[in-house]
């Protein structure tokens, strides 16, 4: 990282929780299980830390139990340190309410944190976008550009749907962001935010505690949107693979997507790993006459029937006879014997009996939320 700067990141872990709400009813879109073993917010914090970023503050909001179960002391992301490490930032504000309507208002709330932090520039970070992604080169990017803001963005194809959930940049030819629009009702190939920003500390006092004095409350609207002009905002394109989860169907199909051996590779680089929390779970168990094809499985499953383009969390049990297609089975599902399951979402702890059928479609998943008996 140029010239040896202290970076502080930041992680927002409720941001885009109303776009999953089946999912984040009872926790936070950073523990949103992903990929067979990991949480959403495993991602930026992987990141940061491969990028030489040794302190980082995760910012909370409501329904974080199960996020500080996950994170513990930070030891899995070498971040049990005295000095920087992770800490957890839970809803304490300076408003009122004491709660945020949105990012800056959070960033009001936490700045007693951020103040005393010797960082010289600031990541931030939703956990909304599954990449691995080098932030120190976005940060050397940002200083040599002289930028107020460096924003990431990726281009992409978005459905009308997915571009009402996105910010998308316009940009000329030197990199600058001209224009932003927040939820627009477009479709086709943009320039889509990837909701992570770089700033230098004494940028981002100015504008968090200016905001605080104006009520302002939207980091995208208030500031990348209504100051395009007045800031010098600089668009960093991220050309790697990723997954922007903003609704069931795009969860359903990142998740599919990973089944691809070629997107895994790209996903999960052996040069900057993705930790998680790890747990002394035994292997998985396949029994005679189990039939696995295409799936991801994760430790401690016991498979007796057939499993087939799936991702099986941690301690699924698939019963003797069961037929599972194109499904995603979170951690301690119970599969009876005879079932015939195909397009389905099933959350945490979910029980379904013997001889079930259910039938969900990729475009539309069956979801069955958590501790569920069917």
């Amino acid at each position: 990282m140029s010239s040896n700067k202290k970076v502080l990141g930041l992680v927002f872990s409720n941001m885009h929780d109303n776009t999953i709400t089946d999912l984040t009813k009872e926790r936070t879109m950073g523990s949103v299980l992903f990929g067979g073993r990991y949480r959403l917010i495993d991602f930026p914090l992987s990141n940061m830390v491969n990028s030489g970023i040794n302190e980082v503050g995760v910012i909370t909001k409501s329904n974080y139990q199960s996020l500080l179960d996950h994170l513990g002391s930070g030891r899995e992301w070498d971040l049990a340190s005295k000095n920087g490490g992770l800490h957890l930032l839970p809803p304490f504000s300076h408003v009122s309410s004491g709660m945020y309507r949105g990012r800056l208002e959070a960033l009001y709330g936490v700045w007693d944190f951020i103040k005393t932090s010797a960082a010289d520039y600031v990541v931030l970070s939703d956990c909304d976008v599954a990449a691995n992604i080098d932030f120190s080169a976005i940060v050397d990017a940002h200083i040599e550009s002289g930028a107020d803001i460096t924003t990431v963005y990726a281009n992409d194809v978005l459905t009308a749907e997915q571009a009402q959930r996105a910010t998308v940049f316009g940009i000329n030819d030197d990199g600058r962001v001209v224009d932003v629009l927040v939820n627009p009702h477009l479709s086709g190939a943009c320039n889509v935010s990837l909701n992570m920003f770089v700033l230098s500390k004494d940028f981002l006092k100015n504008i968090v505690l200016e905001a605080a004095s104006k009520g302002l409350v939207s980091f995208e609207k208030d500031i990348l949107q209504a100051r395009t002009h007045d800031y010098k905002i600089m668009a960093y394109r991220f050309d790697g693979y990723y997954s922007r989860i903003c609704s069931m169907d795009t969860f359903y199909k990142a998740n599919m997507n990973l089944l691809e051996t070629s997107n895994r590779e790209k996903l999960f680089l052996t040069n900057r790993p993705i930790y998680t929390k790890v747990r002394d779970n035994p292997p998985a168990k396949y029994a005679i006459g189990a039939n696995v094809k295409n799936s991801l499985i994760g430790d401690g499953c016991i498979i007796e029937g057939t499993v087939e383009n799936c991702v099986l969390f941690r301690g699924v049990k698939v019963g003797k006879g069961a037929v599972i297609k194109n499904s995603i089975l979170m951690q301690g599902t119970v599969v009876g014997s005879k079932c015939e399951i195909s397009c389905v979402v099933s959350d945490k702890n979910v029980k379904i009996n013997d001889n079930r059928m259910l039938t969900g479609s990729e475009n539309y998943p069956l979801y069955l939320g958590k501790g569920a008996v069917i």
